[in-house]
């Protein structure tokens, strides 16, 4: 058992390192292009990477106080998720925001944007079946969340990466201009769902967001 949480500690460890530089690069990246989606993306990614912070800390405490209850485990871990939750609603409403305030169709260079959605489009990926077997060993909820969240990370990247795709070889495009927008309106959406789902699940509230 110590094996497995030492494990969930270095992947969690590892997530936090890799996350880090996207919202850098992305913030840079914003200086060069002005894509829906790709502001979208840096918010989206920053607010991730908060809630990965905050779910790496929880779980580094829960599991170093062995002493303490399963009781106050378990309220810790929920106060956790539910600021996840929070956090990436607050990042989706954000988004939508975002996206309806830029009307310009000069969308400038989007290439850091779509290099680092690609990156995250593998990597999520390869994260998301690491804590799925995690979680299965352990059924730690943090480990769980981290394993349905990083499930949908790696969709809506693709997403994304197709998005960035389209509006790097059609940048004047009307394609690319309302794509752009749909892309972004799509990271918004999944952001909210998300934090909704998790919300709910951590006060007990049984039905679909």
């Amino acid at each position: 058992m110590k094996k497995e949480k030492k494990s969930g500690y270095k992947t969690l460890l590892l997530s936090v390192i890799l996350s880090s530089p996207g919202p850098l690069i992305l913030g840079y990246g914003l200086t060069l292009g002005r894509s829906s989606t790709q502001i979208s993306d840096f918010t989206r990614r920053t607010a991730e990477l908060l809630a990965l912070i905050a779910a790496f800390v929880v779980y580094t405490i829960t599991n170093k106080e062995e002493g303490r209850d399963a009781a106050w485990k378990s309220d810790v871990e929920r106060k956790s998720n539910v600021f996840v939750g929070f956090i990436m609603c607050v990042s989706g409403i954000s988004m939508l925001i975002l996206t309806f305030a830029s009307d310009t169709q000069e969308k400038g260079n989007v290439l850091p944007a779509f290099c680092i959605a690609l990156f995250g489009a593998i990597a999520n990926t390869l994260f998301y079946l690491k804590y799925r077997s995690l979680y299965k060993s352990e059924h730690n909820a943090i480990l769980g969340i981290q394993a349905r969240l990083y499930g949908a990370k790696s969709i809506v990247d693709v997403c994304v990466t197709l998005t960035l795709f389209t509006v790097v070889i059609m940048p004047s495009s009307k394609f690319s201009f309302y794509l752009d927008i749909i892309g972004s309106i799509l990271v918004s959406a999944y952001m909210l769902r998300c934090g909704i789902m998790t919300i709910r699940e951590n006060f007990g509230i049984k039905g679909k967001a």
